[in-house]
């Protein structure tokens, strides 16, 4: 069967570089994903270009690359690289700490998984997130700088990354503030963040699966039994409050777009890297590969096929919509990204079908 999510996978990501891959600016040795399909001119000039799905684009090369490993990906993933540092103005950082910390798990994996290093800024991203670290005014590391938003989407990635980056003491103080500030004790689901004291009670899909990547690559990495209990728990809770019928759910297009995707990638790594020690690690980890499998069947099922290429729906359970160049486009306001008028016109939503379909394959695989 993982022969078949192999396949869907590489039909996901041929979708996305025929539709979105395209030169910055025409520079030679540059990529960059066009934000919408079909494009308008100010997409095809990067007018627009969204520093976090560019991270996430990355991510997804490294996925393809560990499941069939090619050089001429191995080139992609260095122009996507130089074509991220150029567009943000020959800069790693931004105001943002979760836009960093997505773009800091894209290029640690880079690094070890596809042998395409870049050691500077890997160290500059660490630093940032290291300073950010603020207890004494209720963080956590806040969503963006001069901001009083401590937030899941900014600790949750930061923390991922730490863990990796051999900063496993602070990765430990920051789940262990995720689990005492912004757990709901009644669902036991991650809240959003905590602002000026109170609590902002939106539960997104996506800061699950931060959380859960965060307690997974913990409990691999330490004696300490906390975190594997604490990926127990949330599994369950993400089944019973997250995926109706066993599909997770979707949050419409921009930003909202890589929501269910992120949730997807980080269940099939507690498949993939829970240690199995006990009765409950199994569960969690068998529960979360069938999450992960049942999703993806209903979003390959409910696809659209162009160019004998799939176009991925907003909502996996739902028919993906065809996009036109008419209607509202997706806009930025606020720090945050709005959906296009068809959500499915957003790279977001395609890029979290492919990063679904590279999940599948890793947790049948597993």
């Amino acid at each position: 069967m993982d022969q078949v999510w192999a396949n869907r996978a590489a039909s996901a990501e041929a979708a996305i570089a025929k539709r979105h891959l395209k030169r910055l600016w025409g520079l030679p040795g540059t990529q960059l994903g066009v934000v919408a399909w079909p494009p308008a001119r100010n997409h095809r000039m990067f007018g627009v270009w969204h520093y976090w799905w560019q991270a996430h684009l990355l991510d997804c090369l490294v996925d393809a690359q560990v499941r069939d490993p090619q050089p001429e990906r191995q080139q992609k993933i260095s122009r996507q690289i130089r074509g991220h540092r150029l567009r943000n103005n020959l800069r790693w950082i931004n105001d943002y700490y979760d836009d960093m910390a997505w773009l800091a798990i894209a290029l640690e994996r880079c690094d070890r998984l596809a042998g395409v290093g870049r050691a500077e800024a890997q160290e500059k991203l660490s630093e940032q997130f290291l300073n950010a670290w603020v207890p004494e005014d209720g963080g956590g590391i806040p969503w963006r700088k001069q901001d009083q938003f401590f937030n899941a989407p900014a600790n949750g990635p930061a923390a991922i990354f730490l863990s990796r980056f051999d900063r496993l003491r602070r990765a430990q103080q920051m789940s262990d503030w995720i689990d005492e500030t912004l757990i709901d004790p009644d669902t036991h689901l991650v809240f959003d963040g905590i602002k000026g004291g109170s609590m902002v009670r939106a539960q997104y899909t996506y800061c699950q699966g931060v959380v859960l990547g965060l307690e997974t690559e913990l409990a691999a990495r330490t004696q300490d039994a906390d975190h594997a209990t604490r990926v127990h728990r949330l599994v369950a809770a993400v089944r019973d409050h997250m995926a109706p019928d066993g599909i997770i759910k979707g949050a419409g297009g921009g930003d909202g777009g890589l929501f269910n995707g992120i949730l997807a990638r980080y269940l099939a790594l507690v498949v993939t890297t829970l240690p199995q020690n006990g009765p409950e690690d199994v569960t969690a980890r068998d529960t979360a590969r069938t999450l992960v499998l049942t999703s993806a069947q209903a979003a390959w099922d409910n696809r659209q096929t162009v160019d004998g290429l799939p176009l991925f729906a907003a909502f996996w359970d739902r028919t993906a919509q065809m996009p036109t160049a008419a209607g509202k486009e997706a806009q930025f306001v606020e720090g945050a990204v709005n959906a296009s008028e068809v959500p499915e016109r957003d790279l977001s939503v395609q890029l979290a079908g492919w990063m679904l379909m590279e999940a599948a394959h890793a947790a049948a695989e597993a």
